[in-house]
């Protein structure tokens, strides 16, 4: 109950803080994050594949707080796998550029696609994997605060790519 509580500070406060926009360089957050995820399990085979430059106009904090939850998200629906490879990057789209985290994790069914981004909505089980069903939520909120939106594409057992904008990216 603790850590849900912390939890619903948490994403109340992303609402709440004072935004500061300057050069984001979402590939050196993506390789920081990424070897804390790969520390904190050594017994894990981690692949992060994290296209170079990648930068956007942002505020720093939340965006890592956002890019946070999408690699921790990744890291745990990889579980099951030998290897879990995590890739960062631009994709180009008919609606214009976003960036993506994308994963060979369990995946999920499109047709709950809709639940994804509210509080305390969750696709597999508690005991499957843990969590509050916090992240996601915030990782929205942060990004409606940038002007931008977040939106997955996902198959079971074939791994989810979440894509995201924040705006105008540079």
């Amino acid at each position: 109950m603790g850590n849900l509580i912390d939890d619903l500070l948490r994403l109340s406060r992303v609402t709440r803080l004072a935004m500061r926009t300057d050069l984001v360089d979402l590939s050196a957050l993506a390789h920081t994050i990424s070897a804390r995820i790969a520390e904190a399990q050594p017994g894990r085979q981690f692949e992060f594949v994290i296209e170079p430059d990648l930068q956007t106009a942002g505020d720093g904090r939340l965006l890592e707080i956002a890019l946070t939850n999408l690699l921790d998200n990744a890291a745990k629906f990889t579980g099951p796998r030998e290897i879990a490879r995590i890739e960062v990057g631009r994709a180009v789209r008919e609606d214009g550029a976003a960036f993506f985290v994308r994963d060979n994790g369990v995946g999920f069914d499109m047709g709950y696609a809709s639940m994804l981004f509210g509080a305390f909505q969750r696709m597999h089980s508690q005991a499957e994997f843990p969590g509050s069903g916090i992240g996601l939520a915030t990782v929205q909120r942060i990004l409606r605060r940038h002007g931008g939106r977040i939106w997955a594409e996902a198959e079971p057992e074939r791994g989810a790519t979440f894509y995201f904008s924040l705006g105008d990216p540079v």
